[in-house]
């Protein structure tokens, strides 16, 4: 028994692998519900989406096993060289990229359609995880934090002039993982969520005198509250004439940083504007496909919202949709439940990492699953603005599914040797 606890196979953390292959399959069959074709009707025919993704998931089955089967200090030695290739691609798709829906994010490789941005998540998680891990023996200083930030932001910003907002938006999650080594306190976080909800106040409200003057009458309730301490009202001012200047900036990022159909996404989500026949055609048929889905569904395949195509984008962006609709409330449940075990077990992994970098990294796959699940859901029932990011392991495409899938494994080859391994 002890034996085969101690074997290669014994260590891998068969929990993960389980919920994973299931999402691939859940995936699967869904894509094929929504680009179900009656002249192809073969699940494997390689000449539609779910023919093709029969196929991503295949290879992504040996890129995983693969993964486990090579040395974990292969992957921190090549993490530098990873991370330069990923920037150089990232550089490359703006010259020689194929536009697609108005985003120069896939550089056509005549069999398949490579996007970048997919894999710049696996470089910059590698590379964050590494830097941060030599510092892990010194106390957060601003230097480290510079360093840090800048790996992060150089493939944001390169990914912002494609332009592809929703994926460069995926890289600000890893903001966990300064505040869970200790580079960003409770405060930043809370002052983050500050920051929106003055946003979207100011947007709703239009006249942000009026806001100005709500915070202005926050600020001085609570500066009377405090006032026994000199220090607490000097903080309540500077606060007050930030949150101040913050506000009345919104209408500058708005009208010239914003783009128009940013703009209108937002308008729509608000309940600004009513433009269900065009701007708002994505959000609302996604609302109509999973609301018409009930308790149980309308059963496999039987999706009319699906069969006849309202919604677009329904087999990658929208694939929730389908689950909406073809299994109900409750089927939606089990999907939910699936995907927040699944971050949960990844947490609990990396708390029991022995060295930094596995935990850092850990913190980094949880980080960026987290924010493509909440963003994706969100968004397909009216909570965000369609932003267009994938669902982890169900929506349709080979990148997302091979980096989401490295990103994974890499983690599970790392929890594997953990007992080998010395803390850093």
């Amino acid at each position: 028994m002890n034996n085969a606890k101690n074997s290669f196979l014994g260590r891998i953390d068969w929990i993960t692998v389980v919920i994973w292959l299931l999402l691939c399959l859940i995936g699967w069959f869904n894509i094929y519900a929504a680009a179900y074709n009656a002249q192809h009707p073969e699940i494997f025919n390689l000449a539609t989406n779910y023919g093709k993704q029969a196929l991503f998931i295949f290879t992504a089955i040996i890129i995983g096993f693969s993964i486990l089967i090579i040395d974990q200090r292969f992957f921190i030695s090549i993490t530098p060289i990873v991370y330069a290739i990923i920037i150089l691609l990232l550089i490359a798709v703006l010259f020689v990229g194929k536009n697609v829906n108005g985003n120069q994010s896939w550089i056509d490789l005549g069999f398949f359609r490579l996007q970048p941005s997919e894999f710049g998540k696996l470089g910059t998680c590698l590379l964050l995880s590494y830097y941060l891990s030599t510092q892990s023996n010194k106390a957060p200083n601003l230097k480290s934090l510079a360093v840090a930030a800048g790996i992060v932001l150089l493939p944001v910003i390169l990914i912002k002039l494609q332009p592809d907002t929703g994926s460069a938006l995926v890289f600000f999650s890893l903001i966990f993982v300064f505040y869970r080594e200790g580079y960003v306190n409770t405060k930043l976080l809370l002052l983050g969520g500050l920051a929106i909800i003055l946003f979207v106040a100011a947007l709703i409200l239009e006249n942000e005198w009026i806001l100005v003057g709500i915070i202005v009458a926050l600020c001085s309730l609570l500066a009377y509250f405090y006032r026994s301490k000199r220090k607490n009202i000097i903080n309540i001012a500077l606060l007050c004439l930030a949150s101040s200047i913050y506000v009345l900036s919104v209408d500058f990022v708005w009208e010239n940083v914003l783009e128009q159909h940013q703009r209108n996404r937002i308008d729509i989500l608000l309940g600004k504007v009513y433009d269900p026949l065009d701007q708002g055609y994505n959000l609302n048929q996604s609302q109509i496909a999973i609301g018409s889905g009930q308790l149980f569904g309308k059963g496999y395949l039987q999706g009319t919202q699906t069969k006849y195509n309202f919604v677009p984008e329904q087999s990658t962006d929208f694939i929730f949709c389908t689950i909406g609709e073809e299994w109900g409330f409750v089927g939606s449940v089990i999907i939910v439940a699936l995907y927040a075990f699944l971050l949960l077990r990844i947490i609990h992994l990396a708390e029991r990492q022995r060295t930094a970098f596995g935990r850092i990294y850990a913190y980094c796959v949880a980080s960026i699953l987290f924010f493509h699940f909440f963003i994706n859901l969100s968004m397909t029932i009216g909570l965000v603005p369609i932003i267009g990011i994938p669902l982890p392991f169900l929506s349709y495409g080979g990148s997302s599914l091979w980096s989401f899938t490295i990103l994974l494994f890499i983690l599970l080859k790392f929890d594997s040797t953990r007992k080998g391994l010395s803390p850093n």
